[in-house]
């Protein structure tokens, strides 16, 4: 796990520790000291601890004017023993969404599993985003699977075309119009 960084091609457009409004302000990271861990495994540096010590964050875009933040995740999303949803919400989400963000697109390709608890933080975080909406990116299929089982599936827009998105080939605001087109259809095809 520890040759998995977080997406760095975008890093000329937005770099979250020099983001006043960024949760992850003025972090300090090392290339050589691999001090964060994932059970026994030790992560890449590069990685965002917030609170879990299963999940880690790095937030890779964000455009106030839009409204746009690109958040990529590895880990273990485990409600059931650490509550990863409320210090998600609380650490990372709630500081950014205070600068006008309600459109947030979470990657998952590298979260191999997650563990339900009660749906009150995903149905706060549902509410406070009003007009805008969670996207949920590459996420593996069993995981999709245990977020529909768990009935969390209807705070988020999944499926589809969004598991098949080559989204490295994107610059990151080409990646959030693309995603925001395939979000308005979906939107749309539910309100039709």
């Amino acid at each position: 796990m520890h040759f998995i960084e977080p997406h760095y091609n975008w890093r000329g457009y937005y770099i979250a520790s020099e983001d006043s409004s960024s949760p992850f302000y003025e972090r300090v990271y090392s290339e050589f000291e691999y001090s964060n861990r994932i059970y026994n495994f030790v992560i890449h540096p590069q990685w965002d601890f917030f609170g879990s010590p299963t999940l880690f964050a790095k937030i890779l875009f964000v455009d106030y004017d839009l409204g746009h933040a690109v958040i990529e995740l590895i880990g273990e999303w485990n409600d059931a023993i650490e509550n990863d949803i409320m210090l998600f919400k609380r650490d990372v989400i709630e500081p950014i969404m205070y600068h006008g963000i309600d459109k947030f697109i979470l990657i998952g390709e590298n979260v191999l599993n997650f563990h339900a608890s009660d749906e009150c933080y995903y149905e706060e975080w549902f509410d406070d985003v009003d007009d805008g909406w969670i996207a949920m990116v590459n996420f593996h299929q069993h995981v999709v699977k245990e977020f529909s089982n768990a009935n969390l599936d209807h705070y988020f827009v999944m499926g589809g075309q969004l598991e098949e998105l080559e989204w490295r080939t994107f610059r990151p605001l080409q990646f959030c119009q693309k995603v925001e087109s395939l979000v308005s259809k979906r939107i749309g095809s539910y309100n039709g």
